[in-house]
């Protein structure tokens, strides 16, 4: 007689408990974990055979409520946001890369007030063991013995501030699943992999989809190493439920918008138990939100929505973006304040930034802290590099490469930037320089002006430049910038600052001085 286990799993919820993106309040949007809650307790309820249920990380950042809770709160309170993951009742948590944005401490004191393990067997602390609660665990469940193996992206070096990752060792992937996978075909019946990590290749094709560089190796992962029974996956924000070489993978997006479900038929008479599987996804639009879970929550929800409110100063003229493609074309008062604030907190004349999404509004006439939050949505701090004038015209060049031309002769988002992932942020402006780029000529020879205070940039000249810590880094492949030219830093996050700025000036006039032109 065969049973059926439900793997039911959440991944990237990023703060996002409540159904809204924060631009206003009292909002019901189609996801958050509140919605999610409500699936998974359905299904549950539902189920004839025995759950498991895994959220594959990225929980402790990534909104206004994260953002709160971490950075002005007194003192960080990540325990207030796993109230609700606890309230859920997960079996196992795994490691997401933007657990580290905040700090070790903010992550320890997190996984300290979880009540379900947090896994990652390829991060290892200076002893080289599990830097959270190990590599893996095994449940008993209806007497069918079911291996969970958590592994993280090993790419975070990549991105990450080295001070919130020192004495920290990332594995990698592949190695690190072929030594567990072969261990625990011995010790369970069945083996479940939580990679908070996605695709590399395109799942029906195989053909690559980004650079092969180990951000992403779950497509390899399936097709090497055999033993694996159900793939959660997570990182890209991708919806994907689907079998891949054989193995039913999932995938849940983000916000809480799906939950992943996988079902293993079990015959425990057979030597491999698993004979049946399927993979899906659940929408969680059209659920209510989960009231009890709701009532645990609402304190942290009235906090957050009081800070967001609080008025920071005033807006003369116009600093509005309507249209986000129209605002990475064309400069907008919005992304000059930003560069403002960046460059007159590292005391530089030159400095880049990104319109992040495409939720983006810019500023009321009042700003208040809700408007900065929603438009800066990451915890950047700030660096100074020392950078020659080739560098600079290297990083426009990549920057180049988020346009293309259309067959009818139109500007358009370079479809790399939007799938398998929106990567907006990766297009920087620049400011304190100034540039064309014809996107009509090949990819690499597309800056045709570059100049500062009316001279042009050679390629030997030098500069001192501010970024966001993840671009400083060469993150968003921007290998032209590195740890190692980095002068001095800032290490408050840009919503600190943004406030610290308004506070200094309490009336600011929306400018634009066209520095930078897009043509074809």
């Amino acid at each position: 007689m065969t049973l059926k286990l439900t793997i039911l799993s959440t991944s990237d919820v990023h703060g996002f408990v409540y159904p809204t993106n924060f631009v206003k309040q009292h909002l019901n949007l189609p996801f958050g974990l509140l919605k999610a809650a409500q699936v998974i307790a359905k299904e549950r309820q539902n189920a004839t055979g025995p759950v498991l249920t895994v959220d594959a990380g990225d929980v402790l950042e990534g909104s206004p409520l994260t953002e709160y809770l971490a950075k002005f709160s007194n003192p960080p309170a990540p325990q207030r946001l796993m109230k609700a993951y606890n309230a859920i009742d997960y079996d196992v948590g795994v490691l997401g890369n933007h657990e580290f944005n905040y700090g070790l401490n903010y992550l320890k004191k997190a996984v300290e007030n979880t009540n379900y393990p947090i896994l990652s067997a390829n991060i290892l602390n200076q002893d080289d063991n599990s830097l959270v609660d190990g590599a893996y665990r095994i449940f008993s469940k209806q007497g069918i013995r079911i291996a969970v193996l958590g592994l993280t992206t090993a790419y975070i070096p990549f991105w990450e501030d080295p001070v919130h990752i020192k004495g920290l060792k990332f594995k990698k992937v592949l190695d690190t699943a072929k030594h567990y996978v072969e261990e625990l075909k011995k010790k369970a019946d069945v083996l479940v992999v939580v990679y908070h990590g996605g695709f590399e290749r395109d799942l029906k094709t195989g053909k690559e989809t980004e650079s092969l560089r180990g951000e992403n190796v779950g497509y390899e992962l399936l097709k090497t190493i055999k033993g694996i029974d159900a793939l959660v996956s997570a990182h890209q924000h991708r919806l994907i439920a689907t079998k891949l070489f054989g193995v039913p993978t999932v995938q849940a997006g983000h916000r809480g918008a799906a939950v992943g479900k996988i079902t293993l038929e079990i015959d425990p008479q057979q030597t491999h138990m698993v004979v049946g599987s399927t993979a899906e996804l659940i929408s969680t639009a059209k659920y209510p939100v989960h009231k009890e879970l709701k009532a645990i929550m609402t304190d942290v929800e009235t906090d957050t929505q009081t800070w967001l409110d609080q008025p920071l100063g005033k807006v003369q003229g116009n600093m509005k973006i309507t249209d986000p493609f129209k605002a990475r074309i064309e400069e907008s008062a919005f992304i000059e304040f930003i560069q403002k604030v960046q460059m007159e907190a590292t005391g530089t004349s030159i400095s880049a930034t990104a319109l992040f999404n495409d939720e983006a509004t810019g500023f009321d006439e009042q700003i208040t802290m809700r408007e900065v939050v929603t438009n800066y949505v990451y915890p950047n701090s700030l660096a100074v590099l020392r950078v020659s004038g080739a560098d600079i015209r290297a990083a426009l060049e990549v920057s180049a490469k988020y346009f293309m031309v259309n067959e009818k002769n139109e500007f358009i988002v370079n479809p790399r930037y939007l799938s398998p992932k929106k990567r907006h942020y990766n297009y920087d402006m620049y400011e304190g320089i100034d540039y064309t780029l014809d996107i009509s000529k090949p990819v690499g020879s597309r800056v045709v002006r570059l100049a500062t205070k009316g001279h042009p940039i050679e390629a030997k000249d030098s500069f001192e430049i501010v970024l966001n810590k993840y671009r400083a880094v060469g993150g968003g492949h921007y290998p032209m910038f590195s740890e190692g030219k980095i002068i001095r830093e800032n290490t408050e996050a840009m919503s600190e600052l943004i406030a610290d700025y308004l506070q200094k000036h309490p009336v600011i006039t929306a400018t634009v001085n066209n520095n930078f032109k897009i043509i074809k």
